[in-house]
């Protein structure tokens, strides 16, 4: 708890926070009022089936510990309002028991005071085998010996390929590239801007990127070696050479190989109009059979093979009305049995189910050769998009100074030079 600090946008949060007292087993003393408890997770997804087996795992756990709980509500919070609306609740004093929490928010979150420790109780339920939990995915959401947050989701990000379009318009197939040793950006590239000549629609979308959320781009620039700040957080580095050649590469594709639509286009890989889409493998869902496709890792780039996750996180509020048995509940919620059948559209980081086995049970549009490469193997070594303490105004500066690159004239040296200008204050302070 030592290295824990508040921040100026969380402090708040964290005035009469609770203690979190470990609970062995599955239960613990019940609430102070005798009375069983609702609790109320905010989660950002609206897909059905995902909130049908939320509410089946709750279901169990009621039905268990009945005397603790009467009722687990799952409440969506549109993903673009998601961190903001969750903040407002939290200041207005309508805390939920726990929350999903972005990856970019999760430095912000875990070093507020705003969350409970819940190490000690995950490594105190039975059955529960904490062990079992890479270390690699608990580094973003723990402080010192605390652990802050359960790493729920760890989905890598991959390139889907509409291979309907790579056969009509005569282009390499991305898998043969891959085995080849072949398979770059450049390539990625090249593929994408004779198909989108070819056939209209469009090449190479970056999902979610859409010229606002430039993070995103973390899945191209990992391949140049490049990041948005140093690893401590303190130094801007979108001026380093890494990130320059990067993105003068990205702003190429868009604006002299027509390989990436421009600004203001809309693209959607789902709606079989677009060859490739870097996106998370958990978008597999959405393929409706209407077209042949594919899924291959990212492309190489100059530097590496960088995999890159997008990683989410459940906390449970320490100032929370019933901040122990929530902690039980996630317990309950992370255990073994639950996050095999969570595994269906979140990747765990549980070694003993992070194979291509046990995810082809969960992932019945994906083979088990391409779960190993893509999934098993993009989470291995993986670097997780860019977070910080100080995200929420770091996302909006650097969002404001990159419009300025997005016209075909840029120069993307002197943007660059600009954005550090910009965030280093946001970086120091």
């Amino acid at each position: 708890m030592s290295h824990r600090k508040s921040l100026t946008t969380l402090a708040a949060l964290a005035v009469g926070s609770l203690a979190l007292a470990s609970c062995a087993g599955g239960g613990s003393t019940k609430p102070e009022s005798g009375e069983p408890v609702d609790l109320r997770m905010t989660v950002w997804t609206a897909d059905e089936n995902q909130l049908a087996l939320f509410d089946a795992i709750a279901a169990e756990y009621v039905k268990e510990n009945s005397d603790r709980v009467a009722s687990v509500t799952f409440e969506t919070i549109p993903f673009a309002d998601y961190t903001t609306t969750l903040t407002t609740q939290l200041a207005g004093g309508n805390t939920p028991d726990l929350a999903w929490i972005f990856e970019s928010s999760a430095p912000e979150f875990v070093r507020s005071g705003a969350l409970a420790d819940i190490k000690p109780t995950l490594q105190a339920h039975d059955g529960y085998e904490y062990d079992d939990l890479m270390p690699s995915a608990l580094e973003l959401w723990s402080d010192g010996d605390g652990q802050y947050a359960y790493p729920f989701s760890n989905s890598p990000f991959v390139m889907f390929v509409n291979t309907d379009r790579i056969a009509e318009s005569g282009q390499p197939n991305p898998a043969d590239l891959v085995a080849s040793g072949e398979w770059t950006f450049d390539a990625a590239r090249d593929i994408s801007s004779a198909s989108a000549a070819a056939l209209g629609g469009s090449g190479l979308v970056v999902r979610d990127f859409d010229y606002t959320g430039w993070d995103n781009l973390a899945t191209v620039w990992g391949g140049w070696g490049a990041s948005p700040w140093s690893e401590d957080g303190a130094t801007c580095t979108f001026t380093e050479p890494e990130m320059v050649d990067a993105m003068t590469w990205f702003h190429d594709a868009i604006f002299a190989e027509k390989a990436v639509p421009g600004p203001g286009a809309s693209a959607d890989f789902f709606a079989g109009d677009v060859t490739m889409t870097i996106t998370q493998i958990s978008r597999a869902a959405a393929l409706d059979g209407s077209f042949d496709w594919d899924v291959v890792p990212l492309p190489a780039g100059p530097a590496m093979q960088q995999n890159v996750i997008g990683q989410a996180g459940i906390g449970v509020f320490e100032k929370g009305d019933n901040a122990e048995i929530a902690a039980d509940f996630l317990a309950y919620f992370t255990s073994p049995a639950s996050a095999e059948q969570l595994a269906a559209y979140f990747p765990p980081p549980r070694k003993s189910l992070l194979n291509a086995e046990t995810l082809a049970s969960a992932n019945p549009k994906l083979s088990e050769e391409q779960l190993e490469s893509v999934v098993v193997e993009g989470i291995a070594g993986a670097q997780n998009k860019p977070s910080h303490e100080n995200f929420a105004k770091l996302q909006t500066t650097v969002r404001g100074e990159l419009d300025a690159m997005w016209n075909a004239d840029a120069d993307v040296p002197g943007v660059l030079k600009d954005v550090c200008a910009a965030i280093d204050p946001l970086l120091q302070g």
